[in-house]
């Protein structure tokens, strides 16, 4: 890889984490529930692909990237899931002590 597409693609990823952080920090809490859903459904696409990346098998690095890759993936599904969840506990109706 030249310097010129690294250079590329380190621009790409510091404009995304700042367009990120944007379009997050702007989203009223209401809707962080069904956005959280949709994110943990990306997430588990991401697991899929990085299974198949290193189950290809073939290069070292891949399969070292591979397994980086199910790993955080993994982490934002649970994470992500155990947010939600805590998230609708919220909006539940609490009983009535008797």
């Amino acid at each position: 890889m030249d310097a010129q597409t690294l250079l590329l693609l380190s621009f790409v990823l510091v404009l995304s984490i700042f367009v990120g952080f944007e379009l997050i920090s702007k989203v009223p809490s209401t809707l962080h529930t069904p956005l959280m859903s949709g994110s943990n459904a990306i997430s588990g696409i991401t697991l899929v692909g990085a299974l198949v990346s290193t189950g290809l098998g073939g290069v070292t690095l891949g399969t070292v990237l591979g397994f980086v890759a199910i790993v955080f993936a993994t982490i934002n599904v649970v994470g992500g899931y155990f947010v939600t969840n805590r998230m609708l506990e919220m909006f539940k109706k609490k009983e009535d002590p008797k």
